[in-house]
């Protein structure tokens, strides 16, 4: 018998049974959308943080206050202590100190209240200096970034971020126009383009005002001398670990630090938090995953009980069969045959499923969901694979059937 004439003769049957067809291809198709969308969320959720970090700039340093040790002897930063100050930052812009330093940008946060008309809004002020926006990688969307000569003046400007903007104006360009902060008018001279929410904190890099530092230590009563963050910028990719040792040193003999377990402060690289925030993402992505993968096996049970249920229906028509010469290996390939295309509909349908939910998930929860092709061929693969492998008992059991049993049972 060719195989066409069995592939023809297992789909009829199939068909003939087609509301048991459907609830084990069901099976089968909500295995294969669970595991692609949970990869897919998994594979999304780590390109989004890894976008959200190289947010922060190229070739960063990020510098916090105060410091923490585990129990490996790991140092991550509390951030709690105003332990830097703007001498700090000045001394690591020196060559001779920090020869693979380009740039650097101490920042003093606090958070404000600010007034546009009617509107009132709470957010972070940023103090910085005119090297942020170089050393951040960020852009404007609109006006200009703050000067050196408003630095020298404090003069009363500030950047809103485009969610601070938005906010505040209502869609409307704020550039030119005025807001109060602390009893105080200062003009909006930029707005910045989006960059989204920063994964270093919970805040949003689009939710800030920015201000010449000198401005915000004369008119908001922010310290002068310390600065709550010290973000650095390496020349290149290859001088990120030598600038990382040389703001090191130099903070530690500035702080008078003999060993690390003191130090009074923490230095972050891009590369340990995209390791640490992948690692975590994967871990997840795998346990969702073997979660989702009990579905497979649930549906492979489904496609077995339906073949185990065709034998036992079709035993005369098996024995008839084997009677008029069918060999047991035709028997068996048409089982295996129904088996798999039980299989193959269902992660085609669970395909489909999961294509549908990366285009509607991301708009209902906010959440990027990123399909692989590697995923969809090997969850396509793997419910052939379930199929077949649940349809070699219940074939192998109608192909041993003795012609003459088969015959003459009820």
């Amino acid at each position: 018998m060719k195989f066409s004439q069995t592939l023809r003769v297992a789909l009829e049957a199939v068909r003939l049974n087609r509301m048991r067809s459907a609830l084990t291809i069901l099976g089968i198709m909500i295995g294969i959308a669970s595991v692609i969308l949970t990869v897919g969320l998994g594979l999304g959720a780590q390109q989004q943080v890894k976008d959200q970090i190289a947010s922060l700039g190229s070739n960063l340093l990020i510098v916090s206050p105060g410091s923490s040790t585990s129990s490996s002897g790991e140092r991550s930063g509390s951030g709690t202590a105003t332990t830097l100050t703007r001498s700090d930052a000045a001394a690591l812009t020196d060559d001779a100190v920090a020869p693979s330093i380009s740039a650097v940008a101490p920042v003093a946060s606090s958070s404000q209240s600010f007034i546009a008309g009617s509107t009132t809004w709470t957010s972070t002020v940023n103090a910085i200096t005119p090297d942020w926006l170089s050393v951040r990688s960020r852009s404007l969307a609109s006006g200009r970034f703050i000067t050196p000569a408003d630095l020298s003046a404090s003069n009363k400007v500030v950047i809103l971020g485009s969610d601070t903007a938005e906010e505040l104006f209502s869609g409307q360009s704020p550039v030119g126009r005025t807001v109060t902060i602390n009893g105080g008018s200062f003009t909006v001279i930029g707005v910045m383009d989006s960059s989204g929410s920063s994964s270093s904190s919970t805040t949003s890099d689009d939710d800030m005002v920015l201000m010449p530092w000198t401005t915000a230590s004369a008119v908001l009563a922010t310290s002068a001398a310390t600065v709550s963050t010290i973000y650095i910028q390496a020349r290149d990719a290859d001088a990120l670990s030598a600038a990382y040792q040389e703001a090191d040193a130099a903070l530690s003999t500035r702080h008078g630090i003999s060993a690390s377990d003191d130090a009074d402060f923490t230095i972050t690289t891009q590369l340990s938090l995209v390791s640490a925030a992948t690692s975590t993402d994967r871990t997840m992505t795998i346990l969702l995953g073997g979660i989702a993968a009990i579905s497979l096996v649930v549906g492979g049970i489904g496609v077995m009980n339906i073949m185990l249920v065709s034998v036992s229906e079709r035993t005369r028509e098996i024995g008839l069969r084997k009677a008029l010469g069918a060999r047991p290996s035709v028997i068996r390939s048409q089982f295996l045959v129904e088996a798999g295309s039980l299989g193959l509909a269902g992660g085609l349908l669970g395909l489909g499923i999961a294509a549908l939910g990366s285009w509607l998930l991301p708009r209902l929860i906010d959440q990027p969901v990123t399909l692989a092709w590697w995923a969809a061929l090997g969850s396509l693969a793997v419910a052939v694979g379930v199929g077949l492998v649940a349809g070699v008992y219940p074939a192998g059991r109608a192909a041993r059937l003795a012609p003459i049993d088969a015959l003459r049972r009820e």
